[in-house]
């Protein structure tokens, strides 16, 4: 069976292909704590898929288990060792402005446009179905063969966490959810609270700030944010002074007076938290209009700290932490979710991407010092160690091989910002699927994967898992 054509197998395979990823792109799993219960603890649409995945997997002849509500797998083979990949079913909020429903997915121009095509629903699915392909050509393997799925991976990979509380670890695998060649560094990851809560106080202020609210998620740079001002002391400076803001950073956005408040909003550019720069910050960006006038307080203390060391600073280095490795690159900084009350004072939300020879505990505590100067204080704080796995391992040449028999390119190693279910594998990279020069949609409005890329990437999985099952 060494001569198997793999492209092939997956094209008698292309329509069943499209309808099951379809069907699974229809279902919008966006976490929802609101709808959260025992037997769905993210929320009813992200189990919905979690549940699709496992029964579409169980139809095609395959052992399921459901882990938790969470979490859960669809395997085949014998053998004391384990081959696995691990994809989710959760999708990010899908913001505002698509040109079409994004859960109602379509193919236009080779391309599906769907939330989840890119991140990670397509690679999942493709797979699965590289998995589904082997088992049905009934191939000789010394070791098991699993799909893990997961259903958090957006909102902190609780969910792999508690699968593999009770579940083995594989004896290597990989994760379709990042990019080709082949991730073998992935940066740490820490999420952290600056708030500042020191109440209003008495002072000459140039209005009082009510509310500021952008972003819903540490991993994505927020493309909206709102503030609500009251008592402004001089309304036609401040309108004349947000056009020319407006102007100057070419950004879309509103002015609205009602009463003795004033609205003001600033439309930005998603992107993932990974690279900051590939988007626009609406909510740092509205910080900084609000820098130009004088506060007080807790509203001064946040507006002003956020103008001084935060906007326009992805890499930190106005925080006196800015870091660079030749294993992964340089530390990036993204300020996802941004808050203010009169009540709670206000808050950011930092979502930090480390490289591997870092020291996060080391890096926040010699922030801190700033922090302090301006009345702040740490009130959040998670951290996910990097992953490196060495060019010279088993794994990595495997993927290698195969990657460079199936497209004729080299497979270099690559490291990046973003997190991916591989660091919670004893021994596993990132490994796809999106190719070298694609366009990365993820986490963006109308989100896209070719389909002929899609198809592609079945043929490699397939290659990859035999060639480590075998």
């Amino acid at each position: 069976m060494s001569t198997i054509n793999w492209q092939e197998e997956v094209e008698k395979r292309r329509d069943d292909f499209k309808r099951d990823l379809f069907a699974i792109l229809s279902i919008p799993s966006v976490r929802d704590d609101s709808k959260a219960t025992e037997e769905a603890p993210f929320g009813p649409d992200v189990k919905k898929a979690l549940d699709f995945a496992l029964e579409l997997a169980a139809k095609d002849g395959f052992t399921t288990k459901e882990v938790g509500n969470v979490a859960g797998h669809a395997e085949f083979g014998q053998g004391e060792e384990l081959v696995a990949a691990l994809g989710h079913v959760d999708v990010v909020p899908v913001g505002d402005d698509w040109s079409h429903d994004p859960f109602d997915p379509i193919l236009k121009d080779g391309k599906v446009f769907a939330r989840g095509s890119a991140d990670d629903k397509g690679p999942a699915m493709a797979a699965y179905y590289a998995m589904k392909i082997i088992k049905e050509l009934d191939l000789p393997l010394s070791r098991r063969v699993r799909m893990i799925y997961g259903s958090d991976e957006e909102s902190g990979m609780s969910c792999v966490e508690r699968y593999f509380e009770t579940e083995e670890q594989p004896t290597m695998g990989f994760v379709p959810d990042a990019e080709f060649p082949i991730i073998h560094a992935e940066k740490g990851i820490s999420e952290l609270d600056i708030s500042f809560k020191d109440g209003e106080k008495d002072g000459d202020a140039d209005f009082r700030l009510i509310s500021f609210e952008s972003g819903a998620r540490y991993n994505m740079v927020p493309d909206h944010a709102k503030a609500v001002l009251e008592n402004v002391k001089d309304f036609d400076v401040l309108s004349k002074k947000f056009e020319a803001y407006q102007k100057e950073t070419k950004l879309a956005g509103e002015l609205v007076e009602s009463g003795n408040k004033v609205t003001l909003s600033l439309v930005g550019k998603a992107a993932h938290a990974m690279e900051p720069n590939n988007g626009i910050n609406a909510g740092l960006h509205l910080v900084a209009f609000l820098g130009k006038f004088t506060q007080t307080g807790a509203a001064s203390d946040f507006v002003t700290f956020g103008k001084d060391y935060l906007y326009g600073d992805s890499r930190a280095m106005k925080l006196g932490i800015r870091y660079e490795d030749d294993e992964s690159g340089e530390l990036t900084m993204n300020v996802g979710v941004i808050r203010y009350s009169v009540e709670e004072g206000g808050r950011y939300g930092l979502n930090f991407r480390y490289p591997v020879t870092a020291n996060m505990e080391q890096l926040k505590l010699k922030m801190e010092t700033v922090v302090n100067e301006y009345n702040g204080q740490y009130t959040h704080y998670e951290d996910s160690k990097p992953l490196f796995v060495p060019k010279d391992h088993p794994l990595i040449q495997t993927l290698q091989e195969v990657y460079t028999n199936q497209t004729g390119e080299e497979a270099t190693l690559l490291a990046i910002g973003g997190g991916t279910y591989a660091r919670h594998m004893e021994t596993g990279v990132a490994f796809g699927a999106l190719f070298p020069g694609r366009e990365d949609t993820m986490h963006q409005k109308d989100e896209f994967a070719y389909f002929d890329d899609l198809i592609k990437t079945i043929a490699i999985y397939a290659e990859a898992l035999y060639k480590l099952a075998k």
